[in-house]
């Protein structure tokens, strides 16, 4: 039987076996572990209670093994120069996110005299309070200035419209210039960037050497500022952080963009549909390193221009192209 480390659900069903009564082999059969592993886990962790053993105070003794496990790994626990040096700067008031910057250039290429702003200030916090008095906000524990990383995604959530409060006229395909958008991805992580009319079917394509928000929105302008304004009203994206500048992008493009609900891909069929289209031209786990937009183009023509059963045998490129 291979050894296991005891979980906190482990350690409260011992305890509660132990309570019970039951023998060592009897509680290692039912938690399925071995005898000795029941017995060291019982030593390890003594407690003064009738089984001599608390679930409570196990979890205690672990979590303190652990901390002081890892406190080898703390740069500034083990690096007296740096602690130093952010003493005798912290006393010059200078600010720990200039202390960071100025290591940095000073000693680019010893990582053990560079150290993050925010290490500096949980130590200073935490074990150094007497520093507390030389920065310059002193209002209380410091937290990053634009929040946790928690909250950030929460707040770009809230900017975003979802799928469900865009116009009618999109769910039902009534007009042109409602678009889907995704990227697929090469092997290389180049991306090919796709947009689709959802009536019609049409599609454009443009490769993106990396999949970067800045250059997703620099080639979507492009594109649709090419476009006549009755044939870019709105965009449906999924939520991948290439299309993290939207807001941008709408404000450049005067287009309005939606957002399908996480790991709902089939509210974008349009745009799923058209990507295995294109993935015939170009297949996954192959690299895009080699190709050239020209190719892109041609891939997308030939699409554009195959008769469609649901338009009628029409192509995308006529009825994208007929007057609304």
């Amino acid at each position: 039987m291979s050894f296991k480390h005891f979980t906190p659900e482990n350690k409260n069903e011992l305890s509660i076996l132990l309570r019970a009564g039951l023998k060592q082999v009897e509680v290692a059969k039912l938690l399925k572990k071995t005898p000795s592993a029941i017995c060291q886990e019982l030593k390890r962790n003594p407690a003064n209670t009738k089984t001599g053993y608390s679930a409570r105070i196990s979890k205690i003794n672990s979590r303190n093994r652990r901390i002081k496990a890892n406190k080898r790994f703390r740069k500034l626990d083990n690096n007296k120069w740096l602690r130093n040096y952010i003493h005798v700067k912290i006393k010059l008031k200078w600010s720990p996110e200039q202390i960071s910057g100025r290591l940095k250039i000073s000693y680019p290429d010893d990582r053990s005299r560079r150290i993050g702003k925010d290490s500096i200030y949980k130590y200073i916090y935490s074990e150094r309070k007497d520093l507390v008095k030389y920065l310059r906000c002193q209002k209380g524990k410091y937290r990053r200035r634009y929040g946790t990383r928690i909250r950030e995604k929460q707040r770009e959530k809230l900017k975003k419209k979802r799928i469900d409060k865009r116009p009618k006229e999109v769910e039902e395909k009534s007009r042109i210039g409602d678009w889907e958008g995704d990227t697929i991805v090469g092997k290389d992580k180049s991306h090919i960037l796709t947009h689709v009319d959802r009536k019609s079917g049409y599609a454009m394509a443009d490769k993106l050497i990396k999949g970067l928000a800045e250059l997703t929105r620099i080639k979507t302008q492009e594109r649709f500022n090419k476009l006549p304004k009755n044939k870019k009203l709105t965009i449906t994206y999924d939520n991948g952080s290439i299309f993290a500048e939207h807001e941008l992008t709408e404000k450049k493009t005067g287009i309005d963009i939606y957002f399908a609900w996480p790991y709902h891909s089939w509210e974008r069929g349009c745009n799923e549909n058209f990507n295995g289209l294109l993935r015939q031209f170009f297949p996954k786990k192959s690299s895009f390193a080699n190709i050239k937009q020209e190719d892109i183009e041609k891939a997308v023509k030939l699409i554009n221009n195959r008769p469609r059963k649901r338009l009628n045998y029409k192509t995308p490129a006529e009825v994208f192209r007929q007057k609304n």
